[in-house]
């Protein structure tokens, strides 16, 4: 009778992080990001930072284009 450990080969080798899940990740991460700024309090959030910068007579101005930007950004 022999008395052999099968801890060695019952070990499963620790796998590290390919890119594919990171980029699967990240995709999954901008997908709920897109839903959540579409919800009512998305939009609210929205709201709030377009009320929150006022336009000024000089330097920036907040265009349409650049809220755009802004939407997107949100989180």
């Amino acid at each position: 009778m022999t008395n052999k450990s099968t801890f060695a080969a019952d070990a499963k080798p620790a796998t590290k992080p390919s890119r594919r899940t990171f980029f699967l990740t990240a995709g999954v991460a901008a997908g709920a990001v897109a839903v959540a700024s579409q919800t009512p309090l998305g939009k609210a959030v929205i709201q709030e930072v377009g009320s929150a910068i006022a336009p000024q007579a000089d330097g920036y101005q907040l265009s349409a284009h650049i809220k755009k930007y802004y939407e997107t950004t949100l989180i």
